[in-house]
């Protein structure tokens, strides 16, 4: 059996947060749904399977903490990369 698709959505932004903020997430047919409007919106989308189930666990609108800063820092590294080519 596989796992349920799941789908968390960061936000970080240096003027107001301390950290990326949860902002969103869902699983199965909210997860897809969350998947399409990024693809409309031309938000990039990476796959982590063990990072988005830890950061499933978060609560939508908390900032996460510190333990996630390396795995996220390296998401953000790769969102600026992508939106820079």
């Amino acid at each position: 059996m596989q796992p349920p698709k799941r789908a968390v959505a960061l936000r970080y932004d240096a003027q107001r947060d301390v950290a990326p903020r949860v902002v969103a997430k869902g699983s199965e047919e909210v997860a897809k749904a969350m998947l399409r409007v990024a693809e409309d919106h031309d938000v990039p989308i990476l796959e982590q399977r063990e990072l988005v189930d830890a950061l499933f666990h978060l609560d939508v609108d908390q900032v996460i903490p510190p333990e996630m800063y390396q795995a996220v820092a390296e998401i953000l590294a790769y969102i600026y990369r992508y939106r820079r080519a």
